[in-house]
């Protein structure tokens, strides 16, 4: 079956789910129509000239980058500008493009993760792991009766739901007591008398997103005129998702070694692979991070790491970096080979997804270089 670009971006989205994406971000879909068909897709680090003429010349319905065509907001797209030529050539070839960029950075696996494997990395982690979904705790009194019901209710709101289990509560019974006033209907008891009631406590977490959906939900369903009940804000943890990956080497190799296996495991650039550091220096702990990544020199220095592999390196931040005596070997590669191999795994990702839905796509990975240096002398 062939698929619509929105059934095509539905699953990009779940990979690559745009609220991961840093707030300074342009992501998402750029040209397109999300009811037109996708037949053959291409994926690309650049949304450069050369690479949307191949994405027409291919019949490509969908071009799927890691950089934005724009990052910044414009107020004109007219064709006197290269990009605004690149949009309306994209638009009148009926190419769609779509972005994928600190989504994609962020995601697990990501743009990090396929560095990470390319080089031959294992028992990797986020170098700058990402809070898990931020969570809420409700808890709320019923009688011991309607419990059930409750937590029904609760779970059909969105909460109670914990890895791969559902309806997750925690339950205790006490004696509940109050005293209706004046103007009060309640359910149980009458106005100016104490009541006790024997009552269920129960208590579920819920994404956070879903605080509004729950409490209703909990009104709803409870027989008081007056429910009473918390809710508490989870404090946040780090998860699997994020910037950068940390991991070590099956054995050892000199750092001469493991740029050598860097060089020749990513694609070739006339930027090439820059080291700093003792060659004979034995490596096993790595960071990774595609694309830019002199940012997060004090991330890596306290992740005790023997080298760093990254793009982009400049020399003020890098000659600092090698001030710490224990600080890290540097392997400085070229931005467009950092990111290349995450297309691979972008590729298999999405063809997986589409097949498990019944749908397929043709599929292609450019290898054309949109690194920017052309001649290295």
């Amino acid at each position: 079956m062939t698929p619509t670009l929105a059934d095509v971006l539905a699953v990009l989205d779940r990979l690559y789910d745009p609220s991961w994406a840093e707030s300074w971000d342009a992501v998402g879909l750029v040209t397109g129509d999300p009811g037109q068909p996708v037949k053959r897709v291409l994926f690309a680090v650049d949304p450069m000239r050369v690479v949307v003429d191949e994405a027409i010349a291919g019949e490509f319905d969908l071009l799927v980058t890691h950089h934005p065509l724009y990052l910044k907001g414009v107020s004109s797209v007219a064709a006197t500008t290269p990009k605004g030529r690149v949009v309306h050539d994209l638009i009148r070839s009926g190419t769609a493009l779509h972005v994928c960029h600190t989504n994609a950075d962020n995601a697990n696996p990501g743009v990090s993760d396929a560095l990470a494997n390319a080089l031959g990395l294992t028992e990797t982690r986020p170098l700058n792991a990402m809070p898990v979904d931020p969570m809420d705790k409700i808890g709320v009194q019923v009688p011991v009766a309607e419990a059930d019901a409750m937590i029904d209710a609760l779970t059909a709101a969105g909460a109670g739901t914990i890895g791969d289990y559902d309806r997750a509560a925690w339950t205790a019974t006490g004696e509940g007591t109050f005293r209706p006033l004046d103007g009060a209907n309640p359910t149980v008891g009458e106005v100016g008398r104490i009541e006790r009631v024997a009552e269920t406590r129960i208590e579920m977490v819920l994404p956070r997103y879903r605080r509004r959906q729950v409490v209703e939900a909990l009104r709803a369903a409870h027989s008081y005129e007056e429910p009473a009940f918390d809710v508490l804000e989870l404090a946040e943890l780090p998860g699997q998702r994020g910037g950068g990956r940390v991991g070590v080497l099956d054995e050892p190799l000199p750092l001469r070694e493991f740029a050598a296996r860097v060089a020749t495991r990513l694609p070739r650039t006339e930027h090439g692979v820059r080291v700093s550091g003792d060659p004979e220096r034995l490596i096993e702990s790595v960071a990774v991070v595609g694309g830019a990544g002199d940012s997060e020199f004090a991330r890596v220095r306290a992740a005790g790491v023997d080298a760093y592999v990254t793009a982009d390196l400049r020399h003020h931040p890098a000659t600092e970096a090698r001030a710490y005596d224990e600080g890290p070997a540097l392997v400085d590669v070229a931005h467009w080979a950092s990111e290349w191999p995450w297309l691979v795994d972008a590729e298999r990702l999405l063809t997986s997804a589409l097949a498990a839905g019944g749908s397929s796509v043709d599929t292609h990975i450019s290898t054309l270089c949109t690194d920017a240096w052309d001649l290295r002398l």
